[in-house]
């Protein structure tokens, strides 16, 4: 017997004896195909690893962090010179990274858990439309997912201001700036995220949201959403065949493992080495902390946001776009995402089947990354109406074409397999007991091509 044999073997004989003693059979989660155990099937657990990674440095944080501007001594002395001050929040971040044990790898490792967490939410977003995991019955899974990434976003701009930076102050700004010009919302926000128009005021509305707010909308959608996987299970293989989008095959429905060990073990393998590996890189390259608020220093600082907002900050350089252009689009945008299930009314998963809709996923994956590039490297630059046709005419029309291209290739050869597929089936000679006849998925399949 194998190694992985006797490992799952004595695992299931391990659960089982729980589930007899605890009667945990009646609510425990339900199994998963033997055949999604791969990393792209399992993108949201990962959210959920670094989710999980977050709230736990987080926590440890809120130990020595205080969200204060009241200037102080006691933590920051000498980086701020012993006849001068600076702010609680600023200078209780120093504390941390300097005098914490382990401090700075756990304040670097939250930030850089931040990142990766966004990151590994827009892949799972990725993958999730490109392949079609948004059709019915999961309709209300990818609305529920599309506030958790919001949400997530939200937590994020929150987040970066309780450093007390000077350059996140600034950001944030900006930020506020857009939210406030919203037509009709923007005054009702106002009061609720300035407070009393101090800087106090503001970051103390910051760390509530961040701490509190926030995370309980989080909590609550995140139960939402893993209740709905519950429902409806993983999805099934992108596919042709219309009805496949609702079920698995006959044989991956015979090959089930239960969540409880082996999807648990799975997933604490690849938490394991996320954590290893952010670790790993907040060690290499800690955070370095820029200068405070108010410091004369922070003159020259220029503005800009984190990595994920710097396609909106770029937006808003754009020759004729104003903040409130850029907060509409925005909206047009989240629109958009959240109403895919209700736009998209094609029965079939596989991307070649949704052309428009892949050419409308990959030109917005190609403009956040030019974007963000952009923003990244020339912060604060106007482009002129020419620069942005030359710019970005080139990516989407390039992009048209290719999907175009591959969308009828796929077609006709499909066409070609579907084709033969039938022919092999009705056969040349009389048919006998026992001999196979086209599903009606196939005639519906060799209908819809022809």
């Amino acid at each position: 017997m194998s190694g992985a044999r006797w490992f799952n073997r004595s695992l299931n004989r391990i659960w089982g004896f729980v589930e007899d003693r605890t009667a945990m059979r009646k609510w425990g989660i339900k199994p998963e195909p033997a055949f999604s155990f791969k990393p792209s099937y399992w993108t949201g657990s990962f959210v959920a690893v670094a989710l999980s990674y977050q709230v736990i440095s987080g926590a440890l944080l809120l130990l020595y962090y205080q969200p204060s501007t009241n200037a102080t001594l006691t933590a920051c002395g000498q980086a701020v010179g012993t006849l001068s001050t600076g702010p609680a929040a600023w200078c209780s971040t120093y504390y941390i990274v300097n005098s914490v044990p382990m401090g700075e790898l756990l304040l670097t490792s939250h930030l850089y858990g931040a990142y990766a967490m966004i990151f590994l939410m827009f892949v799972h977003f990725f993958r999730g439309y490109y392949v079609g995991v948004y059709k019915a019955p999961r309709e209300f899974s990818w609305m529920v997912g599309t506030l958790l990434m919001v949400v997530t976003l939200g937590m994020g701009f929150t987040g970066y201001l309780l450093p007390y930076t000077q350059l996140a102050y600034n950001a944030t700004n900006v930020g506020l700036v857009l939210a406030l010009r919203l037509p009709t919302v923007g005054p009702l926000l106002g009061p609720f995220i300035l407070a009393d128009g101090t800087s106090q005021g503001l970051l103390s509305r910051m760390f509530d949201a961040h701490v509190i707010l926030l995370p309980i909308a989080l909590a609550g959608l995140f139960y939402a959403h893993f209740a709905l996987f519950e429902s409806h299970g993983i999805a099934p293989p992108a596919s042709s065949d219309p009805l496949q989008r609702r079920r698995f095959n006959e044989q991956d429905e015979k090959h089930h493992l239960p969540f409880i060990p082996h999807v648990l073990v799975y997933t604490i393998k690849w938490g394991l080495l996320y954590v290893g590996i952010l670790f790993g890189i907040a060690a290499l390259w800690p955070w370095s902390l820029p200068t405070y608020v108010g410091n004369t220093a922070a003159a020259g600082v220029v503005t800009e946001p984190d990595w994920y907002f710097l396609w909106l900050f770029k937006l808003i350089d754009f020759q004729g776009v104003t903040p409130v252009i850029a907060i509409a689009l925005t909206n047009v945008l989240l629109l958009y995402v959240l109403f895919l299930p209700f736009l998209d009314r094609s029965k079939r998963t596989h991307p070649r089947d949704r052309p428009l809709f892949i050419y409308i996923a990959t030109s917005l994956l190609e403009f956040f990354i030019l974007m963000t590039v952009w923003g990244g490297e020339t912060p604060g630059v106007q482009i002129s109406p020419m620069g942005i046709a030359t710019t970005l005419g080139p990516i989407f029309a390039v992009n048209a074409v290719v999907v175009g291209l591959f969308h009828w290739r796929y077609r006709r050869s499909y066409a070609r397999r579907l084709a033969a597929r039938s022919q092999s089936y009705a056969g040349s000679y009389p048919r006998s007991v026992g001999t196979p006849v086209p599903s009606a998925a196939v005639t519906a399949e060799v209908k819809s091509v022809d």
